[in-house]
């Protein structure tokens, strides 16, 4: 059962990041914008139960909550800690079964391939790690052409800094690998 080491604010007020120790999940992350998606998820179905949750989002050891900001942060936080704590933390993974669980984005030539994977570490390095630490992600959608199509998740998804001026730092960070790139957020 994962123990809740401490909970963080996000740039999104509407969103807490619940840093655990023990992990969730292993790389694998689980991302839901309503309980119809998080059907089948124990974790985020019990979430989802609880009133003014409109997203959870989490991977490793760290679980984002936010919320339709009519709620006061307090008391929703004591009825969001007992179902975290009662959810199992997650048992050792095959890094194939890891790695086969990623979604990656098809049908492409092998120079958009290698164009993506460029992207791909750049997110990874560079972009990932500061989501992560504010309780988000993002996920890449397609790539076609010169625009590549991305989700945020998590705390990114509903704040309004991620929409402007997040995704204009992305690509203008991607710029240097692609002076022609448009990065979309879907």
């Amino acid at each position: 059962m994962p123990k809740i080491a401490d909970i963080e604010d996000t740039p999104n007020p509407n969103a807490k990041k619940f840093v655990l120790r023990e992990p969730l999940t292993w790389g694998i992350a689980h991302s839901y914008e309503s309980a119809e998606q998080a059907q089948g998820d124990s974790l985020a179905s019990a979430l989802f139960a609880i009133a003014h949750v409109t997203n959870v989002f989490y991977v490793d050891r760290w679980l984002t909550v936010t919320q339709d900001g009519q709620a006061d942060w307090e008391p929703l936080l004591r009825e969001i800690a007992p179902p975290l704590r009662a959810t199992p933390a997650a048992s050792d993974q095959s890094a194939a079964a890891v790695f086969a669980a990623r979604a990656t984005v098809a049908d492409l030539s092998p120079e958009d391939r290698q164009r993506l994977d460029d992207i791909e570490l750049v997110l990874d390095q560079e972009i990932r790690p500061y989501l992560q630490s504010d309780g988000g992600d993002l996920h890449v959608l397609s790539l076609a052409g010169n625009q590549l199509v991305v989700h945020y998740q998590g705390a990114c998804g509903t704040c309004p800094s991620a929409i402007s001026g997040t995704l204009q730092g992305i690509e203008s960070r991607l710029r240097t690998l692609e002076p022609d790139i448009e990065v979309i957020a879907a």
